[in-house]
């Protein structure tokens, strides 16, 4: 699970396997649909998470935050976003 910053400031949500090879992806333009219209100018955090399943809880539940909410999570770690989401 990871969060990338966009030109614009916007904060594009995702989860991949390999991090490193998605971020790469929406890098070049052949990433989400979203990165190519708002390029990505860094990947804030990655998050590890204990399998796809809560991988896909924790994107949902991160999209639904507001830009302001999302940017207090840069500095957590994987455990602590989870009590934060789920308590």
């Amino acid at each position: 699970m990871y969060l990338i910053l966009c030109r614009g400031g916007a904060i594009y949500t995702g989860i991949a396997r390999n991090v490193a090879v998605r971020y790469a992806r929406h890098v070049a333009g052949t990433g989400a649909r979203y990165t190519r219209a708002n390029p990505p100018s860094r990947l804030l955090i990655k998050f590890a998470c204990l399998n796809q399943s809560e991988a896909s809880k924790m994107e949902a539940a991160i999209k639904k935050l507001a830009a302001t909410d999302k940017r207090k999570l840069v500095d957590k770690t994987s455990a602590t976003v989870r009590k934060l989401l789920f308590g």
